[in-house]
């Protein structure tokens, strides 16, 4: 009976800790559920007048309307798109008529379009307020030199542009802009795999459950 006390208990123990580790990432996929529909209501609620001194952590995905003229430079950041592929987002100067300039995300032109014509000057915008993560180890360095832009880099392309480190993205132009597709801030690019993380802990925990089972069967065979 003894050779089962060791086995056992250890079976015991990785079990309880592999279900923890599941009911933990369930607790976590609700919250994650919560956090992800306060920030849909947030990006789709009523847009206001564009804040006086935004604050990144406060102001992050704040819808605001916003008069004043798009500018002709226009900085091309590469981006892919499921329905279109690969492109660019356009990145532009937008002077309110308070005189501030901000970045403007105006959306998405195929690669085909980059040299193309757009239309600039007076708009009203709509949109979200955003400080982007795009960067991570992976990301190539931009060129600015050569306008390619990898990631939506506020300081530096404020700098190149002219404007406040502050980037409003487009969810509509009026008048419209022809041949550039919004890209509106949503809640897609926010990673939710707890879901994913909860199977494999219990699955884990299963597996664990089963490899003691046949562990308990094969001694107990050595021993009859």
């Amino acid at each position: 009976m003894r050779r089962f006390i060791g086995p056992l208990a250890i079976g015991i123990a990785g079990a309880a800790v592999l279900i923890a580790l599941g009911i933990w990432q369930v607790e976590r996929l609700a919250w994650k559920e919560a956090l992800l529909a306060d920030i849909e209501a947030r990006i789709a609620a009523d847009p206001v007048v564009l804040p006086a001194d935004p604050d990144p952590e406060a102001d992050r995905y704040l819808p605001v309307r916003a008069e004043g003229a798009v500018g002709d430079e226009e900085l091309h950041v590469l981006v892919s798109t499921k329905a279109q592929g690969a492109g660019f987002r356009i990145v532009a100067p937008f002077e309110t008529e308070a005189g501030r300039r901000l970045l403007l995300d105006r959306g998405f032109i195929p690669d085909e379009a980059k040299a193309a014509d757009r239309r600039t000057g007076a708009v009203t915008v709509t949109g979200n307020l955003h400080w982007p993560e795009d960067r991570n180890s992976s990301t190539p360095e931009n060129d600015p030199a050569g306008n390619y832009w990898y990631a939506r880099d506020l300081g530096p392309m404020a700098e190149v542009l002219g404007t406040e480190p502050l980037l409003l993205v487009v969810r509509q132009e009026n008048p419209p802009a022809p041949g550039i597709t919004p890209l509106p801030v949503d809640t897609s690019g926010i990673p939710n795999d707890h879901l994913e993380y909860a199977v494999t802990w219990f699955g884990l925990a299963v597996v664990w459950v089963a490899m003691t089972g046949y562990l308990l069967w094969r001694t107990a065979r050595r021993t009859a």
